[in-house]
């Protein structure tokens, strides 16, 4: 079976963390997922579609006990950072 790019940016750009007091919200995930399209040179899909395939897999994004995890995470992180360009 063929695995979902939305399946390897989960296995790839994060990490379980079910112990998190600061798990990722929605709006930071999407985040994270577009940081891990542009570093794959993959377009991303708009934030409902991200949603829709979010909750094909079983994730649910408001309760997700996830964490950033490699090279998307750093990206995603420095784009957010106030002041950069």
């Amino acid at each position: 079976m063929m695995i979902s790019h939305f399946q390897r940016f989960l296995d790839e750009a994060t990490i379980p963390d079910p112990e998190s007091d600061h798990p990722l919200g929605p709006d930071c995930l999407y985040g994270l997922y577009t940081s891990w399209c542009l570093l794959h040179r993959i377009g991303p899909v708009s934030d409902i579609a991200f949603r829709a395939a979010m909750r094909r897999l079983g994730i649910d994004i408001y309760h997700v006990r996830l964490e950033m995890a490699g090279p998307a995470a750093a990206d995603y992180i420095l784009a957010s950072y106030p002041g950069t360009p």
